[in-house]
């Protein structure tokens, strides 16, 4: 069924605050209003290379895991790079989609005539943290680990999607995955279902972290995962403290992507937010950083960013990740009260909860500029977040409205309540009364993805393995299982619908150029959203003020947050 539809704008009218420009050698001075891009990326201190000293991150819980092959996450993407690596890289640099780069690998992959077997060769000298020699056989038993579903609920699964043999149920029930041979310790090669152009940024996923089986503790693994990357686990205090030292087995010679510059990073993991905000911005702990959502900064905190002091040291830039409400589709079923919901929300006034402009721009869609392919992105929502409150409630005319909805939102961030307290005043309107329900950060997208997945939910999506593939969004997020049957893993909303899905699974398979393929993706993705399984709200720009000794402090694209990858530490 489609709906009407008006063109979608990009984005609400830019407000130029004081935001800074990328400069060679740290932050520039602020454009006055007008003048410049306020949505601009910013390095703070870009061109360090000096090695030493200690980074502080500050956080407000723990990761939801540190073992690779139980990771959704992109926070522990983040750490992960510095213990782990994969075939190929996701090589971050502000304000742009990350490069596929060679890691593990000797390049990216060499594909088969007809698309559906791709090469890898490992390159010599790679070690494990106790010296051992990684193999392909290891690289193998990674991914193989990610399809026993009943151990690893979080496990990545789009490389798992496009490989075949569906039917493999991993390494601890299912016995030598055929999807994958291992000719060799040096060679792994993959056989996919349907040819995917985009294979090579499937492998820089976790998936592709190789894990010695004789190591492999199962879900114990997440306390101490091998290490194949230039730091190791020093230690490990779970809800206090992380510590990351030097490994001495990485060859920098092999890994030309990680600088590698700090001797330690050392996590706190319980500290709160208000006071994680109030130290980076006093600069009490002058080598401190966060991975906090928005650089862990409160709305009463913004205006500090007009400080000249305090602008030059704040990281900045826009990410590819989009956050989103998502309605549970088989509590509220009927796609006219989901719509009459999206369109009885006052976005203008989730905005606010981020801070305002500043921090992000309102959008009606996932799908970014920068994805390749893009066609016209419609939508009833109104593009500067206002509610279309008698639309709505004609909708709902003659519906069985549901009377209660519950919301729910991690608990460690304060303005994810703050929006459904919105949301409350937002629902009394159409007659529903709005409960919310805080859930364990630590445990929150396992909730959504479980029994206790509430009737509405935020979420954010931050591109997938390709952040310039609109099927790296579009897929994840909205597609159905492996097998098409049902809705898909990632899919929050659980969005199932016979012909739409159909088309989802069978476009999997579909060849053609990028453009081509992204045109297709985007086109569903517009026939689908008319029935509103998701509302999509901010685009972020994230704003993270680090410790005046921090150098080469950039905001990753796909990360969110500074990326622990190129920073440094004045000493």
């Amino acid at each position: 069924m489609k709906m009407r539809a008006t063109k979608m704008l990009a984005a609400a009218a830019v407000v130029a605050f004081g935001l800074t420009a990328c400069g060679g050698g740290g932050a520039a001075k602020a454009p006055s209003a007008g003048q410049g891009d306020p949505y601009a990326p910013v390095i703070v201190e870009q061109g360090f290379s000096e090695k030493g000293g200690t980074v502080n991150v500050l956080m407000s819980s723990d990761f939801a895991t540190l073992d690779p092959g139980n990771s959704n996450y992109v926070q522990t993407a983040n750490v992960g790079q510095l213990y782990y690596r994969t075939l190929t890289m996701a090589k971050e640099t502000a304000g742009q989609p990350p490069e596929i780069v060679p890691d593990l690998a000797t390049d990216t992959g060499q594909v088969s005539e007809d698309g559906l077997t791709w090469t890898f060769t490992l390159k010599d000298g790679l070690k494990y943290e106790d010296g051992s020699p990684i193999t392909a056989q290891d690289v193998k038993y990674g991914v193989e680990r990610t399809y026993a579903r009943d151990v690893y609920t979080q496990a990545p699964q789009e490389l798992n999607s496009a490989l075949s043999h569906d039917d493999y149920k991993g390494p601890y029930k299912g016995g030598d995955f055929k999807g994958i041979e291992t000719p060799d310790e040096k060679t792994i090669i993959f056989h996919l279902k349907q040819p995917f152009a985009e294979f090579p940024a499937l492998v820089s996923r976790s998936n592709t972290a190789p894990v010695p089986e004789a190591k492999d503790t199962k879900q114990d693994y997440t306390n101490h995962p091998v290490s194949s990357g230039p730091y190791k686990i020093k230690s490990y205090d779970r809800g206090r403290e992380l510590v990351l030292e030097r490994n001495d087995q990485w060859d920098p010679a092999t890994d030309p992507n990680r600088p590698a510059l700090p001797d330690e990073f050392r996590f706190s993991l319980s500290t709160s937010q208000s006071t994680i905000s109030q130290k980076l911005i006093s600069d009490a702990d002058p080598n401190a950083i966060t991975l906090d959502s928005n650089g862990a900064l409160q709305a009463s905190d913004a205006a500090s960013l007009n400080d000249e002091k305090i602008s030059a040291r704040t990281a900045g830039g826009f990410l590819g990740c989009i956050d989103t409400l998502n309605l549970n589709t088989e509590t509220i079923s009927d796609p006219e009260i989901r719509k009459a919901i999206a369109l009885s929300i006052d976005r203008s006034a989730i905005q606010v909860q981020y801070g305002g402009a500043r921090f992000g721009q309102l959008v009606n869609s996932q799908l970014t500029e920068k994805m390749v392919g893009l066609t016209e992105q419609v939508s009833d929502l109104d593009p500067t977040g206002k509610p279309k409150l008698e639309e709505a409630k004609a909708l709902l005319e003659g519906k069985d409205v549901p009377k209660e909805l519950v919301y729910g939102y991690a608990n460690s961030t304060e303005r994810y309540k703050n929006i459904g307290t919105v949301l409350q005043q937002n629902l009394k309107e159409l007659g529903i009364t709005l409960e919310l329900r805080p859930i364990p950060a630590a445990n929150y997208y396992t909730t959504l993805a479980g029994d206790g997945m509430p009737d509405i939910a935020r979420a954010g999506w931050c591109g997938g393995a390709d952040s310039s593939s609109a099927r790296m969004t579009v897929d994840p997020n909205l597609g159905p299982s492996l097998d098409g049957k049902t809705y898909g893993f990632s899919n929050i909303p659980r969005f199932y619908d016979e012909e739409l899905s159909k088309r989802m699974y069978e476009l999997r398979g579909a060849t053609g150029t990028a453009e081509e393929l992204g045109a297709q993706w985007s086109d569903v993705y517009n026939e689908v959203m008319a029935t509103y399984p998701l509302i999509p709200t901010i685009h972020s720009y994230t704003n993270s003020v680090v410790g005046s000794n921090i150098r080469n402090a950039q905001v990753g694209y796909f990360f969110g947050a500074i990326d622990l990858n190129t920073v440094g530490v004045e000493q």
